[in-house]
């Protein structure tokens, strides 16, 4: 598998483009290189090899559904469950950058994201738009809600 491709795919939040290349996720959505962008992970191991969990979290971090944190090191993950469709995608490559398949303050549009894809990953269930995942960021004495 190419990673330096564009992935267009029913994630586990929503239709997303997942790549492991940043720079051209953002040039696709128009949005500045340096906004930082999440990545998915399939398994805590793989997470820890990115980042440390604050202790005082580990126990949310591990129970969060469908939650990206943005970590002390200022850099934002999302673990895949096992029980997601999507999860079978991502453990093919451990970690991925992703984002919603849009131009940045738009909705899905279909069009846009089929032109702007290289490979299509497409199962039974087609595509949706789904609710985003939740971002908290993970301070050293709180937890503050962004999204």
């Amino acid at each position: 598998m190419d990673s330096k491709k564009v992935y267009l795919v029913q994630a586990d939040t929503t239709v997303g483009f997942s790549s492991d290349n940043d720079e051209k996720l953002s040039n696709i959505k128009q949005r500045p290189i340096t906004q930082k962008m999440l990545q998915t992970v399939d398994s805590f191991a793989t997470l820890s090899k990115y980042t440390r969990v604050p202790k005082t979290d580990r126990k949310r971090v591990r129970r969060a559904k469908r939650t990206t944190f943005i970590y002390p090191n200022q850099k934002s993950f999302r673990v895949i469950q096992r029980d997601d469709r999507f999860y079978d995608f991502i453990k093919k490559f451990g970690t991925l950058y992703s984002t919603s398949a849009n131009l940045t303050g738009n909705h899905f549009d279909e069009k846009f994201a089929l032109k702007h894809s290289d490979i299509i990953v497409l199962d039974k269930e087609g595509f949706s738009e789904k609710i985003s995942s939740s971002i908290y960021k993970l301070g050293k004495r709180k937890l503050k809600k962004i999204r």
